[in-house]
């Protein structure tokens, strides 16, 4: 069981960061692509994968935030990924604004990337 929602898990990360990279480059290209309904639903459909995947390892395994550090520091990092590419992909303003917002969510995403495999926490 273990291994099947893992690998679910990792699948629904890699779908859902191509997604977003996607969608970002629609949006400087000024794309009608990321009108389009399938854009608007099919993320919030890989995401509540992502999401339920998560809460059933952190079962699994009897990890949990708050707990264990690391499980905690994806839990923020997960926040933090998403209000960073909301502002990329929605709230900023500017192009410049637009290109930090998704630098910031991609720093973001990598070191959520590097706790989830040392299993260590960067800052707790």
């Amino acid at each position: 069981m273990y291994m099947m929602m893992k690998h679910l898990h990792l699948t629904a990360i890699v779908i859902s960061i191509s997604l977003f990279i996607l969608r970002f480059i629609w949006l400087q290209m000024g794309s009608a692509q990321r009108h389009k309904k399938w854009v608007k639903v099919v993320p919030h459909i890989i995401d509540t994968v992502l999401l339920g995947s998560a809460i059933a390892l952190c079962i699994i395994l009897s990890q949990y935030p708050f707990v264990h550090g690391w499980v905690t520091f994806k839990l923020f990092g997960v926040i933090a990924y998403i209000v960073t590419g909301l502002w990329a992909l929605k709230w900023a303003a500017s192009r410049p604004a637009q290109w930090l917002a998704f630098a910031c969510a991609l720093v973001v995403l990598a070191l959520t990337a590097k706790v989830a495999l040392m299993k260590q926490p960067l800052f707790f």
